[in-house]
């Protein structure tokens, strides 16, 4: 018998990759609710009861009113939306960070899904906060860059629109008063004690991100070069099928002068990078804003949740 799967919110970009990602599922039968009745409470209600898992892909304020129209208590939750990201009664989707993020997300029924900069810095600074190169009281500074398909619909008819304004021929850094959306969850679920200084740049190109922080070395808890970063980060995360950690580029292995930013589009992938020199570490993630930032990370909790292969339906 076919799951059944409604998407609260489908016709946004989240809602709609999702959507796309299930088109060749024959284990799930996805619930579409009539597109006059879509905002309609009870029609939702109704829907959201009538599943086994929904995804909530909705501003915060309509994911915490979904959540209580939810009184099915065998229908499981996957929230899209920053509203429950760090509440610890919800498993937070990123099972590759630790086991213990994977067992919750196996067994919750509430699970939140990372924000897209939330993912690319959190897989860098857990394992450092973890391993004790990096302290907790560490003055992180993370700057970033990604498509403008992260930006929602309004900014995507902006930059696809013939006539828009010649300031998004560049990349637009924003956020200016440190209160970015993606902050607490950078915080709680990497282990730091404070929020880092946090640097977006929204860019000319649709799809795809790079999150990147900078260690010095003089500063950290312990005495490591970026050969012993790179070896604990492959560590880690050895054996995961999303994530995977390039080859060392420190000083005199250099193989590549750029990293781009768009090179995982489609994907549900996520590289990591150590580079720089023994004195400035340098560490930066590579995801697709939309995949592994979003809908594909989101479809990857819903495998884990149905207790079946991870990798069913992504790439």
């Amino acid at each position: 018998m076919a799951v059944k799967v409604f998407i609260d919110g489908k016709e946004g970009t989240t809602g709609l990759k999702i959507y796309e990602r299930f088109a060749d599922r024959k284990d799930l039968e996805i619930l579409l609710i009539d597109e006059e009745k879509r905002k309609d409470p009870a029609e939702r209600a109704k829907m959201i009861n009538a599943s086994d898992f929904t995804f909530l892909c909705l501003p915060d304020a309509a994911s915490i009113e979904a959540v209580s129209l939810c009184t099915n208590p065998s229908t499981r939750i996957i929230d899209a939306s920053t509203a429950h990201r760090v509440n610890p009664d919800w498993a937070y989707g990123f099972p590759e960070l630790d086991k213990s993020f994977r067992e919750k997300i196996e067994k919750s029924s509430r699970v939140a899904n990372p924000g897209c900069y939330a993912s690319g810095f959190n897989v860098l600074a857990y394992p450092l906060v973890k391993s004790g190169i990096m302290p907790k009281d560490y003055p992180v500074v993370c700057h970033a860059v990604s498509g403008y398909s992260g930006a929602g619909k309004k900014a995507i008819a902006q930059y696809e629109d013939p006539a828009r304004n010649p300031e998004l021929d560049s990349p637009r850094l924003y956020a200016l008063t440190q209160a970015h959306k993606h902050l607490p969850e950078m915080k709680k679920i990497s282990g730091l004690d404070f929020e880092p200084v946090f640097n977006p740049y929204v860019c000319d190109y649709f799809e795809g991100m790079t999150v990147t922080i900078g260690l010095h070395s003089r500063l950290l808890g312990k005495k490591v070069t970026a050969h012993d970063v790179w070896e604990m980060m492959a560590a880690h995360y050895d054996g995961c099928n999303f994530v995977k950690v390039a080859g060392f580029m420190g000083e005199g292995t250099l193989t590549e002068q750029f990293i781009p930013a768009n090179t995982l589009a489609g994907t549900n992938l996520m590289q990591i990078f150590v580079y720089g020199n023994d004195d400035r570490i340098m560490l930066t993630s590579r995801l697709d804003n939309l995949g592994k930032g979003a809908s594909g990370a989101a479809v990857q909790c819903l495998n884990i949740m149905m207790g079946i292969d991870e990798t069913t339906g992504l790439l």
